[in-house]
C-alpha cells in the first residue's frame, strides 16, 4: 500500500492509493478549517493542471517550489502549468 500525505501547516491529509474514488472525494470534506480546505483545493488544482499540460506533477511542484524564493514577482506567470518549462541544469 502506497501512502502519501499533504501537509498545509495545520493538519495532515492522508492520501491512500487503495481507496475508491468516492472515499478519496470524501476525505476532502474533512480538510479542517475553511482556509485549509482552500489551500488543499489550490494544491489539487495545480496538480491536475500540471497533469492536463503533460507534466509530471511531482517534478513540476518540486521545480516550482525550489524556484519561488528567487523568482521575480513580475515573471510569476512563467511558473503556471501551461507556461512552465523545467529548469535548465
Amino acid at each position: 500500500m502506497k501512502t502519501a500525505s499533504l501537509c498545509n501547516g495545520l493538519s495532515v491529509l492522508p492520501l491512500l492509493d487503495h481507496q475508491s474514488p468516492k472515499h478519496k472525494r470524501n476525505n476532502w470534506l474533512f480538510a479542517g478549517p475553511l482556509r485549509a480546505g482552500q489551500r488543499a483545493a489550490t494544491a489539487m488544482s495545480l496538480i491536475q493542471s500540471a497533469k492536463l499540460n503533460g507534466h509530471d506533477p511531482y517534478a513540476y511542484l518540486k521545480d516550482v517550489l525550489a524556484r519561488l524564493p528567487t523568482h521575480k514577482n513580475s515573471q510569476i506567470e512563467e511558473l503556471l502549468p501551461h507556461r512552465w518549462q523545467p529548469a535548465q541544469t
